[in-house]
């Protein structure tokens, strides 16, 4: 028969394991992983809106600063910059783009298509053409030119600037709802481009 300060002594033990593992769990919700949803329709056809994923908060940490184009076509969450701070947005908001353009590039875009360091980018985000004119502009240090998938429904960095790197939350990796799409995130396949 257990004695009484012997089930205290399991109660006690057991309540520290538990208090570890949620520590544990916290600290890879705050430092390693966390699940994000999509609000709107700006990295459509990429991300549906509702769905589910999860946001890798490590790599941008470890990457060098002197080597930020690993991060270029990458999905990215990120905290609103100070611009649309200004405009009234709070300021733990968090918004989710590709990163298009890396230190030292040249981004433009003209007559309805993105060039990258003056070279044409395949349209293989959106099936229309880019209803705007932006550039030639060069991304500074320490920043990044940000655009959503949908790309004539976006709010990201042809309307407000570059993105600064410190505001970086994480990579969008893997969706994980709804379950007909599981999997890591990739570019979307379209089938009407002309």
């Amino acid at each position: 028969m257990p004695t009484q300060e012997g089930k205290k002594n399991s109660i006690i033990r057991d309540l520290k394991n538990l208090l570890i593992w949620i520590a544990i769990a916290l600290i890879i919700r705050w430092q390693v992983l966390e699940p994000r949803w999509i609000p709107s329709g700006s990295m459509l056809p990429t991300l549906q809106i509702q769905d589910k994923i999860l946001v890798e908060k490590v790599t941008p940490k470890i990457t060098p600063k002197s080597n930020l184009s690993k991060l270029r076509n990458k999905i990215i969450v990120f905290n609103v910059p100070d611009q649309l701070i200004k405009a009234g947005y709070e300021a733990d908001t968090a918004l989710i783009k590709r990163v298009i353009g890396v230190p030292g590039d040249k981004v433009e875009v003209k007559e309805g298509n993105l060039f990258l360091n003056d070279i044409a980018q395949d349209n293989y985000i959106s099936d229309k053409n880019i209803n705007y004119s932006i550039g030639p502009l060069i991304v500074p240090e320490q920043s990044f030119w940000v655009m959503g998938d949908n790309r004539n429904n976006s709010m990201d960095s042809h309307i407000w600037g570059f993105l600064p790197y410190e505001k970086v939350i994480g990579r969008a990796i893997f969706r994980y709802w709804p379950l007909k799409k599981i999997g890591p995130i990739r570019f979307p396949v379209l089938n009407n481009l002309g």
